[in-house]
């Protein structure tokens, strides 16, 4: 942690006890979340890490931290995985003499890791407008359980906060188990925190009930796993940096896409085409060699397309990672059409309803989990989140956040964040590349303009 942050306190935050004795660690009848490929496939990694940054509130008499911390454990009666633990078996497949392990949560209430901190030399506007236009590394302190790894969640809480405060402001960070949680289900919990937080009913109760089909027969899933498999290299040289998209141009560009793909029945969408010109500078920035492969992944979420379609609130993981392959001399060359129309023609193929099951199935056949090595076979780009997550909606209290930062968890060479900006229609890009191609992309007149 930096040594400007200093830790105040930390606790154990559990949803209150009821009847059912949720507090009784040895009880035998917590209930078991068995857990599908699209949570599995996150298991040697990190943890989400999304954080808000808040102005200070308006009346500093107010005890927020005990505030948060009340309303926090109320949340939780509502989101019982969150406050639960991993547990991991191994397994002796005596038919071909390996071993497996399988995994489920276990809603035992023993609770979430609540961090208060200080960081009173730092101001919002450190964090919001940096003097080298970089985020700042402090703000990777200001998250709890860095270089936590999702299978420790057998010790390790699956949900984490740490509420700094600021020269002049609060920055709440947001730490949740991968495996317990996608994106969606993310923001689906920080929404419901801050409707609660500021006396408001929820109005969206998560649906805890994982999606199998009708042939899986032994519950929870095994997959081969060991602890060594998990260690991984952090990329090195490598920063953060925010780049802002306006609702006026989003629309130039969409337009733009559009028309130089002459495609009557494909529709190129506004994240579509501000991928596409990303995607272009930073190919143009790199100077690749032509002929070097391009690899573009893209997470795409599956509630809507499943057959039937699962329920907006799905707590867990229901997403898939695609993605197309360009050489590099075809992305600078062919225009932000030709790329937009190729990520729109992926999302369209990998959206097929028999495809997504069958690769599920494949899954069961032959367990995979993601592994660094996945994202360095050739010159590859990864975006996750969405601009359609609610993040200015998180109203605690005493106002609306003024911006959202990704914490340092998976941080790795052309990763790419996506987030609905400030204002309405506008969209933020966060950038993980090396120093001097960030500064180039800055320097990119056709980029920027």
């Amino acid at each position: 942690m930096d040594d400007s942050v200093r830790v105040i306190s930390t606790s154990i935050i559990q949803a209150p006890s009821d009847n059912n004795n949720n507090n009784n660690r040895n009880s035998t009848n917590f209930q078991k979340i068995h857990l599908t490929p699209w949570d599995l496939q996150y298991f040697p990694h990190e943890a989400i890490q999304k954080g808000l940054l808040f102005h200070q509130p308006i009346d500093p008499s107010k005890n927020q931290i005990h505030h948060l911390k009340q309303t926090l454990s109320t949340t939780l009666s509502f989101f019982p995985p969150l406050a639960g633990r991993l547990v991991i078996t191994q397994h002796k497949e005596e038919e071909n003499n390996t071993t497996s392990s399988s995994c489920y949560i276990i809603c035992n209430n023993v609770g979430a890791l609540f961090v208060h901190a200080k960081a009173e030399k730092t101001s919002v506007s450190d964090i919001l407008q940096p003097k080298n236009h970089f985020v700042p590394p402090i703000v990777y302190s200001f998250f709890p359980l860095n270089g936590v790894k999702n299978w420790e969640a057998t010790s390790q809480p699956i949900l984490a906060v740490q509420v700094t405060e600021l020269l002049d402001g609060l920055f709440i960070g947001f730490t949740i188990n991968h495996v317990a949680s996608d994106g969606k289900s993310f923001w689906h919990f920080i929404n419901s925190w801050s409707q609660i937080s500021r006396g408001d009913s929820l109005n969206k109760y998560p649906s805890l009930q994982r999606w199998f089909p009708n042939d899986v027969h032994q519950l929870p899933i095994r997959f081969p796993f060991t602890a060594e498999f998990t260690h991984s290299s952090k990329s090195t040289n490598i920063a953060e940096r925010v780049f802002h998209f306006t609702k006026e141009k989003i629309a130039e560009l969409k337009s733009k896409a559009n028309t130089e793909t002459e495609t009557e029945n494909v529709q190129i969408s506004s994240l579509q085409a501000v991928l596409s010109h990303v995607l272009r500078s930073v190919v143009r920035c790199e100077r690749l060699d032509p002929q070097q492969d391009v690899l573009y992944i893209l997470v795409i979420g599956v509630r809507p397309r499943m057959i039937p379609p699962l329920e907006d609130e799905y707590f867990g993981n229901a997403v898939l990672l695609c993605g197309f392959t360009m050489k590099a001399w075809e992305i600078l060359e062919c225009g932000i059409g030709k790329v937009a129309l190729e990520m729109n023609k992926m999302i369209s193929v990998n959206s097929d309803y028999e495809k997504m099951k069958n690769r599920y199935q494949c899954w069961l056949t032959n367990p995979k989990l993601l592994t660094s090595g996945d994202f360095t076979r050739c010159y590859t780009l990864t975006t996750s989140s969405s601009p359609r997550f609610d993040v200015y909606g998180n109203d605690f209290g005493w106002g609306k956040p003024v911006a959202v930062r990704c914490g340092g968890a998976n941080k790795r060479n052309g990763k790419i964040a996506v987030f609905t900006g400030a204002e309405e229609g506008s969209i933020d890009i966060s950038m993980t590349l090396p120093y001097e191609i960030l500064e180039a992309m800055g320097n990119d007149t056709e980029f920027m303009h």
